[in-house]
């Protein structure tokens, strides 16, 4: 820190934990629900799969500057972590009290538990919420939503320090996969969800896969 005190091994562990569980099981599970969307919606699916051709070309490889063309496919990804959001549920310790207009308060040291899941499909914040489109996420709808509407990563200061890291994961296998393969679901075997630390399926995500590259 700032006077030359390091980490204790306990601290370091605990970071270590923390970078491991941030960038392989959140990870994992938002991955599998985008595949999983992806065999459910094939229009969107093409789409998404017409505007990687046309950014890679015969290319199989996604280069840096290839992410941030991927608009269609980054509102694609948005509403899938929206109605599949890979952490549903975040806990905060209060600093301080706190009062809500309505007059109620929490005490200082309060233990909260926000559930970024029921957020994400209130009909109160989302029209329609179970209704799965992509266009939620174009400029002109997510310039008129509240800043906390939309929570796959959490918000404020503890927010997740990979999210930019994570969307790009995200990104590339998304492209890659729908590159080389057209995916439908197994209706013999809907998921499952499990909220966990992490949104898991009880019995998985069983997919067909139809290579097309």
């Amino acid at each position: 820190d700032e006077n030359g005190v390091g980490l204790s091994d306990e601290d370091l562990r605990a970071e270590v934990d923390t970078f491991m569980f941030g960038g392989h099981d959140t990870t994992a599970s938002g991955i599998s629900w985008i595949l999983y969307c992806l065999s459910l919606y094939p229009e969107y699916q093409q789409r998404c799969r017409e505007e990687i051709q046309g950014i890679l070309g015969q290319r199989e490889t996604v280069q840096w500057e290839d992410l941030g063309k991927m608009t269609y496919s980054t509102m694609f990804i948005r509403e899938c972590l929206r109605l599949y959001p890979p952490v549903p549920g975040v806990s905060r310790q209060l600093s301080k009290p706190i009062t809500f207009p309505d007059g109620r308060t929490l005490p200082e040291g309060s233990v909260t538990v926000i559930s970024i899941f029921a957020i994400h499909r209130n009909p109160s914040v989302w029209k329609d919420p179970l209704v799965f489109d992509p266009s939620r996420f174009s400029p002109e709808n997510v310039s008129g939503r509240h800043s906390h509407a939309f929570l796959p990563f959490s918000a404020g200061m503890r927010n997740c320090i990979g999210q930019q890291f994570a969307m790009n994961e995200l990104k590339v296998a998304l492209a890659l996969t729908v590159l080389r393969f057209e995916l439908s679901p197994d209706p013999a075997n809907p998921p499952c969800k499990v909220p966990r630390i992490t949104l898991h399926s009880k019995n998985g995500i069983h997919l067909y896969l139809k290579k097309i590259r």
